[in-house]
């Protein structure tokens, strides 16, 4: 039976423009674009995991909208990922480069200029036709 992985992604939305990151080279998924995000922890919430996540791994800290924006369960030759998405607001930092390769913002009809990570596309998708407004 493959492994199930719970994972939550950011839409990081500033001037109408949403963070799109690049994942590193010698990791599952290489060179894809993703929302940034992560693994939710043991004793984690949901919306703990992604505030942790954007901290370590891009050195920023978000207000975010507390529903879910999208679900997608992907499977992959790894096992199944679970990936919830949330729309955020930058509230302190910019984007530091710590596992990523690089880091574009893009309006919503920009989005599939990128090679999206599976998982990723039905929320590419659904942001293409989502208006987006600020905070």
């Amino acid at each position: 039976m493959k492994k199930e992985i719970d994972v939550v992604g950011a839409i990081i939305i500033k001037d109408k423009k949403i963070l799109c990151c690049q994942r590193g080279p010698g990791r599952a998924l290489a060179n894809l674009w993703e929302f940034p995000g992560g693994k939710i922890e043991e004793n984690e919430t949901k919306v703990q995991a992604l505030k942790r996540e954007l901290r370590e791994e891009l050195k920023i800290t978000v207000s975010m909208v507390e529903e879910t924006f999208d679900f997608t369960r992907y499977e992959y030759d790894f096992g199944f990922v679970n990936l919830t998405t949330f729309i955020c607001y930058l509230e302190s930092g910019e984007p530091q480069l710590t596992e990523h390769l690089q880091v574009k913002w893009l309006s919503p009809q920009e989005l599939d200029s990128l090679e999206w990570a599976p998982a990723d596309i039905p929320t590419v998708e659904k942001l293409k036709v989502t208006e987006i407004g600020e905070e």
